[in-house]
Formats: C-alpha cells, structure tokens, sequence
C-alpha cells in the first residue's frame, strides 16, 4: 500500500510538472516581438524607412500622445520633418527595458521604456526625452502602437533657438 501511495504521488507531481510546459508564457523580457520593437527602433534611428514599416500590419493604428489614430505612411513622414533640425537621434541602450505580456485575452504586447536623445543640429544642444511604447502584436506583426512621451523638452530647445535667433537679428538691426 505503501509503495502505491508513493507510486500515485510521484505520478501526480510528474503530471503537474508537464503541465506547467504547456501553459503559455504570460509574460517575458526575451521574445521575438521585443526583438521586433529593437529592430524597429534601430530603423527609426538609422532613418531606414523602408525597413522600418515591413514592421507593421497593412491595417496598423499608430496613436502618438494621442487618441487619433494615423497610418505608418503618416508616422515615418512626422518622423522625417521633425528629425530634419537634428543632426543625430537615438535611443540610448544604456537604460532601455522592454516587456512582453500576453493578457487575458490572449493579445500579445510589447512594452518598452527608456529614453530618446536629440542633439539639434544649429547650436548642438542635446536633448533627452522618457519615452514609453506599447505595440500589440498579432502574426509577429504591429498592429496598434502607442508611444507616450513628454515632448516640453525639445520644445524649450527649439523655442530657446528661437530667442537666440532673434537677439541676433536685433543685434545686427541696431549696427
């Protein structure tokens, strides 16, 4: 009787085993989505464009610090007119953390938090800027991406610019 109590056991604890490989993974920081959002961000940064929306679902929603949606299309053009004052941009790697959950209702997300540095080109000022994106992917594909960031901060730049533009040209209005 001993043995077979023993015996049911083992077997109950072999099976609960096995069960916990067949469960999904919930949540991770090692997936072929977070590698995705890295690539993605590597395009971004390099200026790669064409590369950057084989990223993206056909039918994708990009919500940027909004809750209007625009297309990738609209996205890489807002990128480009908005890096052309900068001489360089990226994401820092030194502090960067992404996450992958899948939720209750089995869609897939990609988190990520870190830091995007511009440096503009006219008085090589730099500028550093938290950054927060969450992509839902579905077939390894963006389909809903949003991307939180405070933008007071290259606003203060350019509008610093600005005032420095403007003492120039009333210093040479006054000569």
């Amino acid at each position: 009787m001993r043995n077979f109590v023993i015996l049911m056991l083992s077997f109950i604890l072999f099976t609960a085993c096995n069960d916990k490989k067949d469960e999904k993974i919930r949540y991770t920081q090692k997936s072929d989505e977070i590698n995705t959002l890295k690539d993605l961000l590597k395009n971004y940064e390099e200026a790669d464009w064409d590369t950057y929306k084989t990223h993206f679902a056909d039918t994708a929603k990009l919500y940027y610090n909004s809750r209007d949606a625009i297309d990738v299309e609209t996205a890489m053009a807002t990128h480009e007119e908005n890096n052309a004052a900068l001489s360089s941009y990226e994401f820092p790697d030194d502090k960067d953390e992404f996450e992958m959950v899948v939720t209750d209702d089995d869609e897939t997300w990609v988190n990520y938090w870190g830091d995007w540095q511009g440096t503009i080109a006219e008085n090589d000022s730099t500028v550093h800027i938290p950054v927060h994106i969450t992509a839902r992917f579905v077939d390894g594909k963006i389909v809903a991406e949003h991307v939180y960031f405070d933008n007071s901060g290259i606003s203060k730049a350019l509008s610093d610019l600005e005032e420095a533009r403007t003492k120039d040209q009333d210093s040479l209005n006054q000569e």
